[in-house]
This record gives C-alpha cells, sequence and structure tokens, in this order.
C-alpha cells in the first residue's frame, strides 16, 4: 500500500479582521495516499482556497501540523516554504499563466531556469511528450486550443517531476469535450503514480476522481471514499454516459489526439 503523501492533521486556519474571526479552516484532518487523485468540493466560503493554499505551501495553519511526503511543513519559514513549492509541488491554475510571445517548450522549460538544471529543453520536451503535445513544441500559445494550452501547463508542472499536482479548476475556462481531455489526463497521471490534489466546482469533473472530498464551513463534511476504495473515475463514467468502456484505455498520447 502506498504510503502518505499528504497528511493534515487538526489543521486550523483563523483570518482576523479587527475584532471579526473566521476559521476558514476548522481542524481537519486528512491523509492523501501517494499517486491518488482527489477532488476537493464546496461552495464559496468552504475553506477550499484556504487548503489549497496550504496544501501549496503558499499559507501556512493556524494550528495543527501538515506533513508533505514526511515533511513537516507546518512552522517551516517563507524561504524554506519556497523550497519545498519548487521542489514537491506542481501547480495548474484555471488561467493557463503562458507567456504569449514564447513557444510551448521554452513556456515548460521556465521553471528549471531558477534551479540550473542541465538538459531543461530535453526534460521539457519530454513533459509536452507526456502530455502528447510533442509535435507543438515550438507553437506559441496563440496557435493552440484552450485545451492544448492548459496540457502545456500540465506539462510546466509536472517539468520539475514533483510529489504532487495541485489543479485548482483546471478546466474551468475549457468546454466540455478538452475538460473530459484534461480530466482523463490526470485519471492517467494518477494511475501512473501521480499524486493529485483537483480543486473543482463541477461534478462532472470530480466523477474522475477516486475520491471526492467535500468542504463545508471550513470542515470535512463527505469523503466519498478512502484510498483503498475502487474510482468511480473516467471508465465508469464515460461507461454510464456512452454505453462504453472509452475512458479506460485512454492513454496521455490518445487524449492528445
Amino acid at each position: 500500500m502506498a504510503g502518505a503523501m499528504i497528511q493534515l492533521e487538526g489543521v486550523t486556519k483563523v483570518y482576523r479582521a479587527g475584532a471579526a474571526e473566521v476559521r476558514a479552516l476548522d481542524n481537519v484532518d486528512l491523509t492523501i495516499k501517494a499517486g491518488e487523485l482527489v477532488a476537493i468540493m464546496g461552495p464559496s466560503g468552504s475553506g477550499k482556497t484556504t487548503m489549497m493554499n496550504i496544501l501549496g505551501c503558499l499559507d501556512s495553519p493556524t494550528s495543527g501540523r501538515y506533513l508533505l511526503d514526511g515533511i513537516d511543513v507546518s512552522d517551516l519559514d517563507d524561504d524554506q516554504l519556497a523550497d519545498v513549492r519548487g521542489r514537491k509541488i506542481g501547480f495548474v491554475f484555471q488561467s493557463y499563466n503562458l507567456l504569449s510571445r514564447t513557444s510551448a517548450v521554452v513556456n515548460v522549460e521556465l521553471p528549471l531556469l531558477y534551479s540550473n538544471t542541465r538538459s531543461r529543453r530535453t526534460r521539457a520536451a519530454a513533459a509536452l511528450a507526456e502530455v502528447g503535445l510533442a509535435d507543438r513544441a515550438e507553437h506559441f500559445p496563440n496557435e493552440l486550443s484552450g485545451g492544448q494550452q492548459q496540457r502545456v501547463a500540465i506539462a510546466r508542472a509536472l517539468v520539475t517531476e514533483p510529489a504532487v499536482l495541485l489543479a485548482d479548476e483546471p478546466t474551468g475556462n475549457l468546454d466540455s469535450t478538452a475538460s473530459g481531455e484534461i480530466a482523463r489526463m490526470l485519471v492517467k497521471l494518477s494511475d501512473a503514480g501521480r499524486t493529485v490534489v483537483l480543486i473543482t466546482h463541477e461534478t462532472e469533473i470530480a466523477s474522475y476522481a477516486k475520491r471526492v472530498v467535500k468542504l463545508l464551513d471550513g470542515r470535512v463534511v463527505a469523503d466519498s471514499g478512502g484510498p483503498d476504495k475502487n474510482r468511480h473515475g473516467a471508465g465508469d463514467r464515460d461507461t454510464a454516459a456512452n454505453g462504453n468502456d472509452a475512458g479506460d484505455g485512454v492513454s496521455v498520447t490518445e487524449v492528445a489526439n
């Protein structure tokens, strides 16, 4: 059984504005195993963004512990958190955040510029190939569809070989076809051993995850299945929707085509 990649133990985050106190997270316990794909859902104000910021080492809990790949990051200072982010976490956002005047492969290279990594171009090309865009390496963002731009963003997140991929509403700007392609890609990355945390408000997209964790008022109010449950994911969903098992056999490259 895979070990725990993410452990939140009694994590509370309190924001204060004058005399007012807001408990954005309230004594949250959550364990995510290595290689899991977990969707986090909840209405506005439920604590999703705060949880994402803490999981991404962009913020620290007021109390409780956060262990990332066995490292207790709860009390690290800003420089230490930045180091952990660079080594352990890949981010994918709703807006692709690509540089418009640089090619896809150069966009993917960017995280490696700060680490003096050799063979940056080779690694960037390999990451693009992993998301099925080897033949689009020299294309600029305005020459790519929205789904292709998001795949470039995913490749950029993967190029540093992070332990965890955090995807914050990654299909929010996409149509239903491209959204499904991105969701199936996240499934395949998880099946290959990547730990993926997906923040989404879309039930259709969340259905691809092996677990759906729901937040309300800063607390976990539902968890559709622990780490050992079978996934109701792409294959099950596509079988139900289309009467076939198209989702089960889709490789990352096949998704691209």
